[in-house]
């Protein structure tokens, strides 16, 4: 794994975008957790340059997210699987993309909708409390800090704002 100026920050938010640093990771994943695996494949569906998605693909391997598998041996050919780790972004890019469809997706509307399998509606991904169901919002809730969390290089004011809270509540 490349070690990045972001991977010692105390914020969980900046390790995450380290990974995300460019649009093309993000939707490399959309496309593999949509079911487009195949590097060909994804190359021609991203218009991206076979250069730069090698690079992505690989970093994504090497923090976990996918897995290069082999799905036929004459001529050798693999894809690429998310992992459990590479499922759990599945809820990130629902978020971003509910959000994009809020702001961005013009006259026509959203460019893909999402289906819930279980109910069979269409729908729109909310993040809910994971004690009561409520949606999250700004205004419902705040940040506390956590076990791992410290004052320090990209948290320097925003430690000291969560540990004054702490005493408030």
């Amino acid at each position: 794994m490349t070690r990045t100026p972001l991977a010692g920050v105390a914020c969980s938010i900046a390790r995450a975008t380290d990974l995300f640093g460019d649009a093309w990771t993000a939707l490399i994943m959309r496309d593999v957790l949509a079911g487009l695996t195949r590097f060909d494949d994804l190359a021609y569906d991203l218009g991206i340059s076979r250069k730069v998605l090698a690079a992505r693909l690989a970093r994504l391997v090497a923090e976990q997210v996918l897995v290069r598998e082999r799905y036929q041996e004459h001529p050798p050919r693999e894809h690429y699987l998310p992992t459990e780790k590479g499922k759990d972004l599945y809820p990130v890019l629902l978020a971003l993309m509910n959000w994009g469809d809020r702001w961005y997706a013009g006259q026509d509307g959203p460019p893909a909708v999402i289906r819930h399998l279980g109910c069979a509606h269409v729908t729109t991904p909310v993040t809910g409390c994971g004690h009561c169901g409520e949606p999250l919002t700004l205004d419902n809730t705040t940040q506390l800090p956590g076990p791992g969390g410290r004052s320090g290089p990209g948290t320097r004011m925003l430690g000291q704002l969560m540990t004054s809270r702490r005493s408030d509540n």
